[in-house]
């Protein structure tokens, strides 16, 4: 099925089994007929449509038996086109997700023992068990790894923590925050799942946003919060094992900017093919062509960038450099493509009703998120050059 995705133009969606086609045209269903229909509403309101959780949730988009190995495990590519089809429709959708499927689920599946794993895992692919990640600080998102402030001390059979977080999506809601604290014996990261309604925790919804503004980010304050020794995650010791989690992660972010891309650029040919002027459609003009053909051109880099990346990555091959390099290219593309798709509507390009106004706006948050460009770029320096430019 090469015709999966009207943006799919080379068809790398045809690499995906029948079963993962199968599962993810029932997440496309779900998509058009429960999601689209409420986007624009809920952001401009800036909240999120809680009615399209349960529905997202009954898919078993994480262990649905038709994309599940005899080891229960999806592919990695199956993985990357579910996170394609969610921020096709809307990036907010697919960070929120994500922030499940992906930072969540990985921190507990890679961070935790693996006792720890086998209990919860279950639960979390059934969101029985919610949770975010909440790494950046107020003051410390780039500098992060020497700069967290957030403090872990041990006190008997008790962890006790202090201090803020910052951007964290989904946290008013979950049921544990896996809060990562600098351990004040050793001076290393740990990380501890803390639950949201723990003494000590104070969530507020971050305002003013004009990106992501149906995702709720949130500002976390954690004074004398008291936690127990087994809510550590056994496998995090350092900030090495973080960095560690990232590299998937990021790979992850990468999906998501070119599913935006895609569903900017499909947005455009819509708008474009309906649109007259001049007594013509705009599609039918030649500037107008020129702009959706770069468009597509980016939509289809980025996917063999990603789809390659998946592959290397069921194959074992997991570096820090690779996930950068293709997080800051399918950002940078993404820039540019959701840049024309606004342009192509000219003045209704920014109002919501014909969707790449929010796909323009939600951009600039997905290209600061796990890294920035330029963090992104030294990663990739720092491998080519042996090297490090941070500082």
């Amino acid at each position: 099925m090469t015709d999966f995705y009207p943006s799919d133009r080379y068809g790398y969606s045809s690499l995906l089994s029948a079963g993962e086609l199968t599962v993810l045209g029932r997440l496309r269903t779900v998509l058009e007929k429960q999601v689209q229909p409420l986007l624009a509403e809920y952001w401009e309101a800036g909240n999120f449509p809680r009615r399209i959780h349960q529905p997202l949730v009954d898919l078993d988009l994480m262990a649905a038996p038709e994309i599940t190995n005899a080891e229960g495990r999806t592919s990695g590519l199956y993985t990357g086109f579910r996170t394609f089809e969610l921020a096709r429709t809307d990036a907010s959708v697919a960070t929120y997700y994500n922030a499940q499927a992906g930072l969540f689920r990985t921190t507990v599946l890679r961070g935790g023992s693996p006792e720890q794993a086998v209990e919860l895992d279950p639960r979390i692919r059934r969101f029985e068990y919610t949770g975010v990640f909440a790494l950046t600080e107020p003051e410390h998102g780039s500098d992060i790894a020497r700069g967290m402030a957030t403090t872990a001390r041990r006190d008997g059979g008790d962890w006790v923590l202090n201090g803020a977080k910052r951007w964290i999506g989904g946290a008013d809601a979950a049921d544990v925050l896996a809060v990562f604290a600098r351990d004040e014996a050793d001076g290393q990261v740990k990380a501890f799942l803390v639950p949201r309604e723990s003494e000590g925790v104070r969530i507020t919804k971050i305002r003013g946003k004009t990106s992501l503004r149906i995702m709720q980010n949130a500002n976390i304050a954690l004074a004398g919060v008291r936690v127990p020794d087994s809510a550590r995650l056994a496998r995090i010791n350092s900030f090495k094992d973080v960095a560690a989690l990232m590299r998937p992660l990021r790979a992850d972010v990468a999906w998501i900017a070119t599913g935006l891309q895609a569903g900017a650029y499909e947005a455009s040919l819509r708008y474009t093919r309906e649109r007259t002027q001049f007594g013509r459609h705009i599609a039918d003009f030649q500037l107008t062509q020129q702009k959706l053909a770069t468009m597509l051109a980016n939509v289809t880099a980025s996917l063999g960038m990603v789809v390659r990346l998946a592959q290397r990555q069921e194959e074992g091959i997991f570096t820090d450099e690779d996930s950068a390099l293709a997080k800051m290219f399918t950002c940078s593309a993404m820039r540019s493509t959701v840049a024309l798709a606004r342009e192509t509507a000219g003045g209704n390009g920014i109002v919501l009703e014909n969707d790449v106004a929010r796909f323009h706006a939600d951009a600039e948050a997905v290209y600061s998120y796990e890294g920035t460009h330029d963090i992104n770029a030294l990663i990739v320096g720092r491998a080519l050059s042996g090297t490090a430019a941070f500082v």
